[in-house]
């Protein structure tokens, strides 16, 4: 009975658990992983028949490190010495192989916890300590904090070996640990596609382990499996996501991500430095319990890394321990020294504060036995992907105390290509991740990059086959490189540094080779084009600006444990000078837009509202020169078309910031003392600027006149085509300005607005919402006012705010009362309007139409009733 119930234990162990495959030299992609062995699995014996270390062992090889490791034949174990039960350390997850699209791509940093191995029987638990919440040691607090939050239990191992007679090692089997889906593979193709992705450990594989001092790694490659393929629900409707399949795979119902697993060593805990939010840092935030009479629990660090003077009493000293930033073996060798470049950049502003050399740059070599996905890493490396991507900085740090331990940024290959064409097509996807630690500034300013070269291009003045173009190409990787390193020092976005100079001090050659074109390398900064006939200047941004100086002052600079708070407090204190203004993601909004109109992505100059004019005569020139443009026998139509949707893509971006000073409220960070207010409502006269600027250039049609021979030539490569074989212009035109009415009909704005007068200083004149609507409706309907037949593009925009209207005059909810009650009156005129033109002579029939049905829509909604909220 004992025999026949063994057999049964080693069966369903062999089933559940597969073989492993390790060496040291890493995985050829080029041919397939090596079959699972069901034979040799794991097996989970019972406590009497396990077999002894010695017996476990004999013949197989051993590696040194954090956790040696023991290697035979397809067999991989994990030695636990009694001293790491309990002990803590650094367990990070990153892919290393991805798919290629949906945001699933390779080099992509995971999840990093600080663990330990904890015993329970025959058991080994994986556990992630929850070390966000806190309070003083033996304190009745820090009972209260062991009662009240949980650690969590990442993977759990059943002992396979008797401990080892003299230094009482166990051993379990790394599969056992590891086969699981540690990096949330599954909730990804799950959150992507819609579909049931199951982890596979049975066809899982370990591809290599290494250890070394304080480090041991484990490459595994996970399966995904999809038992049933869901299909989409043709019943479905609205915003309902239907499920899809992975497009890159051969076969969607199995598919591999790579995961590099490392157990690293924790250091000491780093000196602590508090954040100030005058000065732009990412934080890693504590709740301390330990004193309730603190008005909030929590406590926010500085996250930065451990950069300290070799001689602390020099006034200038090398780095005792610098920062190691390797540059993958797949960088493209052409790139290499721009990228070398933007990190060594970083070099000035450590020294300005007496350490020198604080980061380093060194190159993988191509036979590397490391992998830079490991943990305790700092790196740069490039990524591909169908549907292209971003750049993104992110860090890992030690949650006892902001301490940065890795970092890894991964950049898709837009620059290399016209890559921004497809980025535009798939960004509604949800391809692009948004969040402090996700960083769109690479994919946005790829777009922007072609859309310079498009122009220039469009001059002549460059050959985007030439060297000058690949200059202008690594130029711009230093920028964004640049960017990037600034995020994995700690610091945030900056999106105020872009307004820091004039106009005419970026058409100064010599003013921008010194200064660059903006005080921050950690804005998004477009292209500095100059209009026809204009100096040039520098493109793009050449160096560090003010800000990122300061910034790096504040987070690294070495004080004397007495001396820190003052010093703090002074470096803050500097944050009223003008070249030091700062405003981050919270300012410049997400998928709202934001209210403060001098925080914006991809904005320019001290007067923003002039440069979103130059930036459409930009696009008037593009289309002009385009429009003149005679191709070669044999050139490709394709060309055409992607550039003059390049000049689209432009406006619609000048649409939306332009939207922020209506109803816009600027915001400066300041603490008491400083002599500003924080809050101030932007200028009446700035306001009614935006909205001239919008009804003159979005609203009409003036801005979209193109001949029709020009437009029948827009077609696309029908090897790559993507979407209709002719361009819409009054769809393509409707989709950007819906997005400006959406803008500027929403909740936020009329509230905004409706408060000027509690923010506007007594005798001001504020800008009233009633003359937003009224400047807004008499610029959409002006043919109707002028009793003029309509085209095509008027109706359909006329429709949209007809949309907008009835939906605000019948939803329950929806604006604030006064609101609604200017656009029920508004409703009335326009419905006079309506009557009154559509009796008019020189009608065609289709404006006829258009103006009967609107008058009656409008009629029907005015009668129809609804619940009154807020009235």
């Amino acid at each position: 009975m004992y025999m026949k119930r063994q057999i049964v234990i080693l069966i369903a162990a062999a089933l559940a658990y597969p073989a492993c495959a390790a060496d040291e030299a890493p995985a050829d992609a080029s041919k397939p992983a090596a079959p699972a062995n069901i034979a040799a699995a794991i097996t989970l014996p019972a406590a009497n028949a396990k077999k002894s270390f010695h017996e476990l062992t004999k013949g197989a090889t051993r590696k040194d490190g954090l956790i040696p490791v023991w290697i035979k034949e397809e067999k991989v174990y994990l030695e636990l010495t009694p001293d790491m039960i309990g002990k803590p350390f650094l367990f990070t997850v990153n892919r290393v192989q991805g798919i290629g699209e949906g945001g699933i791509y390779g080099g992509e940093m995971g999840t990093s916890n600080v663990a330990s191995f904890r015993k329970t029987g025959d058991r080994i638990q994986l556990i992630a300590h929850n070390l966000a919440y806190t309070a003083q040691a033996n304190t009745p607090e820090a009972v209260e904090v062991k009662e009240g939050f949980s650690d969590s239990l990442l993977s759990a191992a059943t002992v396979v070996s008797l401990p080892h007679p003299d230094s009482k090692s166990i051993l379990i089997e790394a599969p056992a640990l590891l086969f699981t889906d540690l990096g949330m593979g599954v909730i990804e193709l799950e959150h992507v596609y819609r579909q049931t992705y199951a982890f596979d450990p049975r066809q899982s594989t370990i591809l290599r382990t290494r250890a070394d001092n304080g480090l041991t790694a484990v490459e595994v490659q996970a399966n995904y499996t999809l038992p049933k393929i869901a299909q989409p629900n043709p019943l479905a409707t609205g915003r309902t996501q239907q499920p899809t399949l992975p497009k890159t795979v051969r076969d969607p119902r199995n598919l591999f991500m790579t995961w590099m697993y490392s157990f690293a060593s924790l250091p000491d805990a780093a000196p602590v430095r508090l954040a100030d939010d005058r000065v732009g840092f990412f934080t890693t935030t504590r709740w301390d319990f330990s004193d309730d009479r603190k008005v909030f629990p929590r406590v926010h660090y500085l996250n930065r890394w451990r950069i300290e003077k070799a001689d602390p009493d020099a006034p200038v000293s090398d780095a005792k321990s610098p920062v190691v930033y390797w540059l993958d073996k797949n960088i493209p060798e052409r790139y290499r020294d721009a990228v070398e470049s933007g990190v060594l950049a970083w070099n000035k502003a450590f020294e300005k504060i007496g350490i020198r050399n604080a980061l380093v740059v060194k190159q993988q070599p191509a036979d590397a036995d490391f992998d830079n996905s490991e943990a305790r890493r700092a790196s740069i490396r490039w990524y591909l992907g169908t549907d292209v991507g971003a750049a993104v900085g992110p860090s890992k740090t030690d949650p006892r105390t902001g301490e940065i331990l890795s970092a890894n940024i991964v950049m898709s290959e837009v620059f290399t290509r016209s890559a921004h064409r497809l980025y535009r097509d798939q960004q509604q996807d949800g391809v692009i991740k948004h969040g402090d630690d996700a960083c769109e500034y690479a994919a946005l300013a790829a777009a922007e990059q072609d859309f310079a070269f498009d122009v220039l291009a469009a001059r002549e003045d460059i050959d985007p086959d030439s060297p000058e173009a690949l200059a202008f190409v690594k130029k711009r990787i230093k920028d964004v490189i640049m960017h990037e390193v600034g995020h994995t020092l700690g610091l945030r976005h900056n999106f105020k540094a872009s307004t820091a100079y004039t106009f005419a001090q970026l058409s100064d050659p010599a003013f921008t080779a010194t200064h660059g074109i903006s005080a921050s390398v950690m804005d998004y900064v477009p292209a500095n084009l100059a209009l026809k006939g204009e100096k040039q200047a520098d493109y793009y941004q050449n160096d560090l600006g003010p800000y990122d100086y300061w910034a790096i002052a504040y987070g690294y600079t070495p004080f004397k444990a007495d001396a820190e708070k003052d010093g703090l407090a002074k470096i803050a204190a500097r944050s009223t000078e003008p070249l030091l203004a700062f405003a981050s993601d919270e300012e410049a909004g997400g998928g709202d837009n934001g209210s403060d109109p001098a925080a914006n992505r991809f904005d320019l100059s001290a007067d923003p509202l002039a440069y979103y004019e130059r930036r459409i005569k930009l696009t008037h020139e593009l289309w002009e020169r385009l429009i003149k443009r005679k191709l070669k026998d044999g050139e490709s139509y394709a060309d055409l078309r992607r550039s003059f949707e390049s000049g689209l893509s432009n406006i619609r971006t000048v649409g939306e910031l332009s939207t922020k000073y209506v109803g816009g409220i600027t915001h400066v960070r300041d603490h008491a003392g400083s002599g500003r207010m924080p809050l101030t409502a932007v200028a009446a006269d700035q306001q009614r600027r935006a909205l001239k600027l919008i009804a003159r250039e979005i609203l009409s049609t003036d801005s979209f006149t193109l001949p029709p021979d020009f437009m029948r030539k827009l077609t696309p490569d029908l090897l790559e085509m993507r979407g209709d074989f002719h361009i819409s212009l009054p769809e393509k035109v409707l989709s950007l300005q819906d997005r400006v009415l959406n803008g500027l009909y929403n909740r936020k704005v009329a509230e905004n607005m409706l408060d000027y007068e509690h923010l506007a200083d007594r005798g001001s004149h504020p800008l009233k919402l009633s003359e937003v609507y009224d400047t807004l409706q008499a610029a959409i309907w002006q043919e109707v006012r002028q009793n003029k037949p309509s085209s095509t593009m008027r109706r359909n925009l006329q429709r949209e705010h007809l949309k907008l209207l009835i939906a605000n005059l019948t939803l329950p909810i929806g604006l604030p009362a006064d609101a609604r009650s200017l656009l029920r009156d508004n409703a009335r005129t326009l419905s006079q309007w309506l009557a009154s033109a559509s009796q008019a002579g020189g009608l065609d029939k289709e404006s006829r139409a258009h103006y009967l049905d609107a008058r009656a829509s409008i009629d029907e909604a005015l009668k129809a009733s609804y619940s009154r909220v807020g009235v």
